[in-house]
């Protein structure tokens, strides 16, 4: 079975789910691909374990503190090569930003292959399924813009200034998918 609960954030309402003890979404209202990967509907919950931990660790991080992903344990559902590049987006630390062509080059060495396609791992950073945890926020152009976030782009400039990104060479796309 599916629980859901929700969290009041400053970024807006956040729906929370779980499955078998797990953390398996995190979505923000309104976002692309809003619970996307459920697989049922899920029944109401709030006095999860899972739940209460997962609150206080977004208290602390909206609170300024640098939970890590490790204190949760989370299972977001996908392909292997989308978890794969979900664990990547782990790695990208507190405050730091990395672009789709760093992962597509890392993913690329992980498999054995000479080239990645940065669109692909758009394509996977664009569909975690925990957001703010998976810190898929933290994923960039090559040229610095600001682009491929589901929940939207106020919301990735938002975050991205929460963690004291320095934002003097960033830029909105006047075109995009995040947009």
């Amino acid at each position: 079975m599916i629980y859901k609960t929700h969290y009041n954030s400053p970024v807006g309402r956040i729906l929370l789910a779980e499955k078998n003890d797990t953390l398996i979404g995190l979505w923000l209202e309104g976002q692309k691909y809003f619970s996307g990967t459920l697989e049922e509907e899920p029944v109401q919950r709030d006095d999860s374990p899972v739940f209460r931990q997962t609150k206080g660790w977004l208290d602390r991080y909206f609170a300024g503190e640098k939970p890590l992903i490790s204190e949760l344990n989370i299972s977001p559902p996908g392909s292997e090569f989308r978890r794969q590049v979900w664990k990547l987006l782990c790695e990208i630390p507190y405050g730091k930003v990395t672009t789709y062509g760093e992962i597509s080059k890392k993913i690329a060495v992980q498999r054995g292959l000479k080239q990645m396609s940065a669109q692909a791992v758009g394509g996977a950073v664009g569909h975690n399924p925990i957001s703010i945890i998976i810190p898929c926020h933290r994923v960039l152009g090559a040229d610095g813009s600001l682009t491929g976030y589901a929940g939207g782009i106020q919301k990735k400039i938002m975050l991205l200034k929460h963690e004291g990104v320095d934002m003097s060479r960033l830029f909105v796309p006047h075109k995009g998918s995040a947009l």
